[in-house]
């Protein structure tokens, strides 16, 4: 997007008339970022492939790579998407909440081809937060909400975020306050009879496999098939050493449990009593902040890889990957 096209981004809080007016942006096709429990998203009528094109644009993001659907309940979900017995069984289960389930599309499902980038599956999502849930119902339609930055960079957890990325790109950013979450939704795919996590997210594997009563189903294929199946994904412009036990000189530090608590460097820990709720929470933050330092290498403290530690460690992973 070059300077000469930049628009006017205005940054409002979420008031009843800002949502008003945000839900008439969507439907004449612009762009309006809106908080989630999990992060901000980058919303555009999802029907348009005009519209959703200029979230292609804005974020500067591979096409090839879908986007979430966003919903205000489950019965609209089901006008786009076929829902199985086990997709049921979680969307009651999670929704409204941390979730995104990845079903094949319906006969007539009017969500574009672009935002399903060609497959016949779609991500559904519903969201949670209050205003989200606001914009929903007053726009009428699906909602393609990617996380509100471009692509590859962190994503963003609070609206000032959203506008350091993405200012003259899109029309509208609703401020909602702190991201309570803090990582993306879970993805599960509910294709051809089996259950699969396709990223981990703001709702463990434990939780998920609880209400289908049997373990998750092995990926068999490397395919983008889901939104956030990048390798090289939410990336700070510092390269990223994970899982250290030593700091070098000069490495800013994203800790963990104050393990490196008495290093007199650039650090940012995570949760100091090692809770990985309040990590998730800090995460995106915290790398923009390591990143702003304009260290070199940002050292990551071990985090543990159970519940949403899953999680953390897949968007580290993503960061760190060669780029």
């Amino acid at each position: 997007m070059s300077t000469d096209s930049l628009i006017e981004t205005r940054l409002l809080n979420a008031a009843p008339a800002t949502l008003a007016e945000a839900a008439g942006i969507l439907r004449a096709g612009g762009l309006v970022a809106f908080p989630t429990e999990t992060v901000y998203g980058l919303g555009a009528d999802a029907t348009s492939g005009l519209a959703v094109a200029k979230i292609y644009a804005a974020k500067e993001r591979p096409q090839f790579n879908p986007l979430i659907a966003h919903v205000a309940d489950l019965a609209a979900a089901e006008c786009f998407g076929v829902f199985n017995s086990d997709a049921q069984k979680l969307a009651q289960a999670f929704w409204p909440g941390p979730l995104t389930l990845v079903v094949p599309i319906t006969q007539n499902c009017a969500v574009s081809d672009l935002a399903r980038a060609g497959l016949s599956s779609i991500a559904l999502r519903v969201p949670a937060h209050p205003v989200a849930q606001a914009l929903l119902h007053a726009a009428g339609m699906p909602v393609a909400a990617p996380s509100a930055n471009r692509s590859g960079r962190v994503s963003p957890t609070h609206a000032l975020h959203v506008m350091g990325d993405l200012e003259g790109r899109i029309d509208m950013v609703i401020d909602g306050g702190a991201a309570q979450v803090g990582v993306e939704s879970t993805i599960v795919s509910c294709l051809d009879g089996k259950v699969v996590m396709l990223r981990p997210g703001g709702l463990a594997r434990a939780e998920i496999e609880r209400v289908i009563g049997r373990k998750l189903d092995v990926p068999e294929s490397t395919t983008i098939n889901a939104p956030g199946m990048l390798a090289s994904h939410y990336a700070p412009k510092a390269k990223m050493r994970l899982d250290v036990t030593s700091i070098e000189k000069d490495e800013a530090i994203l800790d963990f449990g104050g393990r490196f608590a008495d290093v007199q460097q650039a650090s940012f820990d995570l949760s100091p009593s090692g809770d990985l709720k309040e990590a998730a929470a800090n995460l995106f933050a915290f790398l923009r902040a390591l990143d702003a330092t304009g260290a070199d290498v940002i050292a990551v403290a071990p985090i543990p890889h159970e519940g949403l530690g899953e999680a953390i460690r897949d968007r580290l992973a993503r960061a760190a990957a060669p780029r």
